[in-house]
């Protein structure tokens, strides 16, 4: 059994045209049951995973915006998602599980573990709570930019958002650095 204090990170929203790319970090406080991917979970459950998550772990979130997405490039924000995350831990913790193949540049023990947020609970409340946070976002932003319809495609690519940004062109929050969004 692995000593000391335990952060779990993954990050959301990489794919996407639209938006922030945002993660979480977590230091769960006591096993949850049926913590999992986020990607494998419905609306609801993952609503409902998260609501307990954020009861009973310490955790802390990074937004990194479009416009940084478009400098630095979308590997090197879910990087920065992640340090910030981190950084916003209310504790330090002595190891960081990150999901993935690269681990955010900190002077803190890591460890990078591919389909991690299958297999590490504290990767997979990461992973949870980092896409209801965004998604949550993503419905907000459809309040400002209705033609998107970004509360039900959170800003992924979808036929839909493809047509609507052919017809309107681009929004605030769009990726201008993203295939599909480019050329608009």
């Amino acid at each position: 059994m692995r000593k000391g204090i335990i952060a779990g990170t993954d990050e959301v929203g990489r794919g996407c045209l639209a938006g922030p790319v945002v993660a979480a970090a977590v230091i769960l406080k006591k096993k949850i049951e049926n913590l999992d991917d986020s990607k494998k979970l419905t609306s609801k459950k993952r609503n409902t995973l998260s609501n307990i998550v954020l009861e009973s772990s310490y955790y802390g979130f990074g937004v990194v915006t479009n416009d940084e997405i478009d400098q630095i490039n979308i590997l090197n924000a879910s990087l920065l998602a992640m340090k910030r995350a981190i950084l916003n831990l209310p504790i330090k913790p002595t190891l960081v599980l990150v999901d993935g193949i690269y681990k955010p540049d900190l002077d803190i023990p890591m460890k990078t573990i591919i389909g991690g947020d299958s297999l590490e609970d504290a990767i997979s409340a990461a992973s949870i709570i980092a896409k209801v946070y965004r998604d949550n976002l993503m419905i907000e932003y459809n309040k400002i930019y209705p033609d998107y319809s970004f509360e039900k495609n959170k800003g992924y690519g979808t036929k839909e958002h493809f047509f609507a940004i052919q017809k309107k062109g681009i929004c605030k929050i769009h990726r201008k650095s993203f295939k599909g969004v480019l050329s608009k």
